[in-house]
């Protein structure tokens, strides 16, 4: 009898998981609540772990949540079980106890066959953050705190360097008063301290740089504030979960005396004020209630609001048989940034709906996806904001997915919507033995955009909305005549690029690869595209000015770049800086990141790949985080660098 019931666990498992979803979202949606909770079903069938070890990945990588959807998710997700803490409730969860509970406690049966380093894996994806960090990783146990804490200066307009880019319109360009640094000054840029986060593993977050500090976040769960000419630490704030994106400073009023607040998202989709004085938490709001949804990249403030972007660790295994794909879907948060309070949600794709039963019993849904993976664009002439987004992760594909978005600033209104490319749905885990029906044919090709809009004036008053895409297209939208594409060309070669995708899947299209996003000056727009180089573009045509090539072995250019006039800053993928002539193209400076560093706080660190963010610029210094490491083949690390002319 009791085999029996073992089996018919065994056969329920994936059915109790989705009806969990079913339930979710039909309440979501108004409709009746769950039943009552029960047993929960047994364990999945054992799997090896992608890749078999822990690599180099940050925590809030694939194979962690592979195994967890794999094994655990049809109990966790499952509100029917009164005995099993949600995916939501595990998240909030430390990463001692959830490896605990994995290695010896009650979840010890279901990660049997799964060795040490990928328990740690599931144990640290689902805390958001590496082992350890809570403890290794306050300030106040660092031997370079500041002798004393002084009143913070007004934050004067246009100067430091704030949030994703100092300006509402995303270009990237700091100014000549706000650099203090010359074209000709950079190639005696030397590096004047350093800075380690305990137990990181991928340093991801760009500092923001105001009022001579330092704020900047970490795949540890901490934000700092740290003195920019020395590195000595002020205060730290524990958030919980990593923070990959770079925080945004302004005034806040009705919070007591506090005068400027520090905001920021996490990986739980978490929204966090703090005071950027002493690190006290103002405010702190959920952006999204999916259990893997996650905010990887800056907040956007702007006269009193918070635009926030909501993306998900969803794609990355959604095609294992055991899940009900898909329910994740990206959006853009409007926040009062004084008290949290939600002004508005604009969503890239509408709810999702049960469409198809799986022969397993396990529900699929659509549409869903288009995460929101940028940091939203400012434009005061339309009364917009513009966003792009990633693909979709459900059929059908919605025709704002794999595009640009433009809605009201003040409501979250839909104005209009561009898509570069059609009908591209992309879940891993597919081609598998564990694949399920939902997984797409082609697969992908992955054309998300992960950028954020560029919006620039011409000569003559014309203004123009730029974007780079996976297939190293660069785009060029009229914001003026609803997002009517004014120019498509490659990247590295400035000729016209085709606008239906390669068959049989795959990016190609020869233009490189452009993923984290651009800068521009008055003339010209630059990408790092891959392995195209570090690319220059007249702004209004889209022609190839030049093209900078790395030395050999110095590896791809696909970090976002900076610009000071006459200057652009580009990293690589094995850890080289560069700062290249805006002129000709022409290497000015290099400095090689990938190493060990003597840090002002005493911890162990060492920089790696430089992938995703970009340089600061600001008051004559240079800041840079190294050591991006989101997937199995990047180099990670856990150090902030800070240069100045020697």
């Amino acid at each position: 009898m009791k085999r029996n019931l073992h089996v018919l666990a065994l056969m329920t498992a994936g059915w109790l998981g989705v009806m969990g979803y079913v339930l979710t979202v039909q309440s979501q949606a108004g409709a009746a609540p769950a039943p009552a909770r029960g047993q929960a079903p047994a364990p999945a069938a054992n799997a090896p772990a992608p890749g078999g070890g822990r690599g180099n990945q940050a925590p809030g990588t694939e194979e962690g949540l592979a195994q967890f959807e794999l094994r655990c998710s049809s109990c966790h997700n499952n509100p029917a079980l009164d005995l099993v803490p949600s995916a939501n409730a595990v998240r909030e969860m430390t990463p001692e106890r959830i490896l605990e509970s994995v290695m010896t406690g009650s979840m010890k049966t279901y990660a049997d066959g799964l060795n040490d380093p990928t328990k740690r894996r599931i144990a640290e994806f689902m805390a958001g953050r590496p082992l350890g960090s809570s403890k290794a990783g306050n300030a106040s146990t660092m031997p370079n705190k500041c002798a004393n804490n002084p009143a913070m200066g007004n934050l004067a307009p246009g100067a430091g360097w704030n949030g994703w880019s100092p300006d509402p319109s995303n270009t990237r360009l700091q100014t000549a008063a706000a650099a203090g640094l010359t074209a000709a000054q950079v190639p005696r840029l030397k590096l004047k301290w350093a800075f380690g986060f305990p137990t990181g593993e991928s340093s991801n977050a760009q500092p923001t740089v105001v009022a001579g500090r330092v704020f900047v976040g970490s795949d540890n769960g901490y934000i700092y504030s740290l003195d920019a000419a020395t590195g000595c630490v002020y205060w730290s704030f524990e958030g919980g979960g990593i923070i990959r994106g770079a925080l945004s400073v302004g005034p806040v009023t009705g919070q007591g005396t506090t005068r400027f607040a520090v905001y920021f998202g996490d990986g739980h989709a978490n929204v966090f004020a703090v005071d950027a004085q002493n690190g006290k938490l103002l405010w702190k709001a959920k952006a999204d209630s999916h259990w893997v949804a996650r905010i990887t990249s800056a907040p956007k403030l702007y006269n009193g609001k918070l635009f926030v972007p909501v993306s998900s660790s969803e794609e990355f295994r959604s095609g294992i048989a055991t899940y009900p794909c898909c329910t994740s879907r990206g959006s853009v948060v409007a926040y009062d940034a004084n008290n949290g309070k939600v002004l508005w949600k604009a969503w890239v794709t509408d709810q999702p709906k049960a469409y198809k039963v799986q022969s397993n019993g396990v529900v699929l849904y659509g549409p869903a996806g288009g995460a929101v993976w940028n940091t939203p664009t400012v434009d005061p002439v339309r009364n917009a904001i513009y966003f792009s987004t990633g693909d979709a992760t459900a059929v059908p594909a919605p025709l704002t997915t794999d595009g640009v978005m433009a809605v009201d600033i003040n409501t979250g209104k839909n104005l209009w919507a561009y898509q570069a490319d059609a009908n591209d749905i992309f879940m891993g885990g597919c081609g598998t033995p564990t694949s399920g029906e939902q997984c797409p044919n082609p697969n992908g090709p992955d054309l998300d955009i992960a950028n954020s809009p560029i919006l620039k004036s011409l000569p003559g008053g014309k203004r123009v909305l730029i974007v780079g895409t996976k297939r190293g297209h660069v785009i060029a939208l009229d914001p003026d005549n609803n997002g009517a594409v004014l120019y498509r060309v490659l990247a590295s070669t400035g000729a016209p690029a085709p606008t239906t995708p390669p068959a049989g899947g795959g990016r190609g299209g020869g233009g490189g690869t452009i993923v984290w996003g651009g800068a521009a000056d008055d003339q010209n727009v630059y990408y790092g595209a891959g392995g195209a180089g570090l690319t220059a573009l007249k702004l209004g045509t889209g022609e190839k000015v030049w093209a900078f090539a790395p030395p050999t072995g110095a590896g791809n250019l696909g970090a976002a770049p900076t610009l000071i006039p006459g200057v652009a800053f580009q990293g690589s993928g094995n850890g080289r800086l560069f700062a290249v002539s805006t002129t000709d193209g022409k290497q000015l400076w290099e400095f090689n990141t990938a190493q060990e560093f003597s840090t002002v706080n005493k911890v162990s660190a060492h920089g790696g790949q430089i992938a995703s963010s970009g340089a600061v610029v600001s008051g004559g210094m240079l800041f840079i985080g190294s050591g991006y490491a989101i997937s199995s083949a990047a180099s990670g690390g856990n150090v902030l660098l800070a240069f100045a002319v020697e």
